[in-house]
């Protein structure tokens, strides 16, 4: 899909010619320029503008958000953060290889590491030995400038919430994709015809990462579910299911806007796991992609971007 054929920018353009208000689409529409009189004001990404650039930066940054959340008393999933060898010289001598080696040591069910800015997934891993650790860390620092570290924990239910200021305008959890055995094919040949062409590519290679050859070639018996990833992500083939109202959605929204509040976020997506029956904060992006969301329900997509919208014009 073409930048310039996001949902977002689709949103921004029909809002804006609903209320009057001139608009520049540039960049390739990475940026969004809209006026109305002499007020000029500025998309990017998916970010609107409501956000300060504190809150952004923050947001931005897994370690600094899981320690802002912990200071502030919300339960959050802890990311220690590593700087690659360009910027050593800034960190403590505790954050060093041997810290990381540590953390393998002090969680022996496994570590994740990932980049520590960015989204859609990219770049993360689960490690559980010396050399896949070592692996990773090469990995991840030959793109980017630092990584952040959090155990492996085994997340029963994940749950993004999308929030203008406190008011919660979209609820959705991620169902990771599965296959269910038929005794005939393999579980590489169901995997392949259960994802969709246009993220077959990604996924397919991000299994045949995690698991053995033997295991992609057996034959799933009849009957037998298999989950193909342990990530819930919506890049790597998890599917959106809007969260009815209730019990688990009270509870995702409350931890949400908790999160929110102690960044300063007024616009965002805030991702809420649940982990031994408790919900903890895993992440929160200042900017809102809700592009798998807005194939299965882009008037919900629009209402949310539009709400955000009304608070940035008044």
């Amino acid at each position: 899909m073409l930048i310039s054929q996001r949902i977002f920018v689709e949103s921004v353009r029909q809002y804006c010619l609903d209320h009057e208000i001139a608009i520049e689409v540039r960049s390739d529409g990475w940026l969004i320029v809209m006026r109305r009189g002499p007020r000029r004001h500025l998309a990017f990404g998916y970010d609107v503008g409501l956000n300060s650039a504190t809150a952004h930066q923050i947001a931005n940054d897994k370690a600094a958000t899981a320690e802002l959340l912990k200071l502030s008393g919300v339960p959050c999933i802890p990311h220690t953060l590593f700087l690659g060898p360009k910027r050593s010289a800034f960190v403590p001598a505790s954050r060093s290889p041997d810290a990381m080696l540590r953390l393998l040591t002090d969680h022996p069910g496994g570590l994740v590491v990932k980049p520590n800015e960015g989204t859609s997934g990219e770049c993360v891993f689960m490690v559980t030995t010396k050399p896949a650790l070592e692996r990773a860390v090469a990995v991840i620092f030959s793109a980017y400038p630092g990584l952040a570290i959090s155990p492996f924990v085994n997340i029963e239910d994940e749950v993004r919430v999308v929030l203008v200021d406190d008011l919660a305008v979209v609820v959705y959890s991620k169902s990771r994709p599965s296959v269910v055995g038929d005794g005939e094919h393999s579980l590489l040949e169901l995997a392949r015809a259960a994802t969709p062409e246009p993220l077959r590519s990604r996924v397919l290679a991000d299994i045949a990462g995690d698991m053995a050859r033997a295991e992609l070639d057996a034959i799933l018996p009849m009957g037998q579910r298999r989950v193909l990833n342990w990530r819930h992500n919506l890049d790597f083939g998890a599917r959106p299911v809007l969260v009815e109202a209730g019990e688990i959605r009270n509870a995702c929204v409350r931890t949400a806007v908790k999160a929110a509040q102690a960044i300063g976020i007024r616009f965002g997506s805030i991702d809420v796991v649940r982990v031994d029956g408790a919900w903890h904060i895993l992440e929160v992006n200042s900017g809102v992609k809700m592009e798998a969301l807005g194939r299965l329900h882009p008037d919900l997509v629009h209402a949310a971007y539009h709400t955000a919208l009304d608070k940035v014009f008044g």
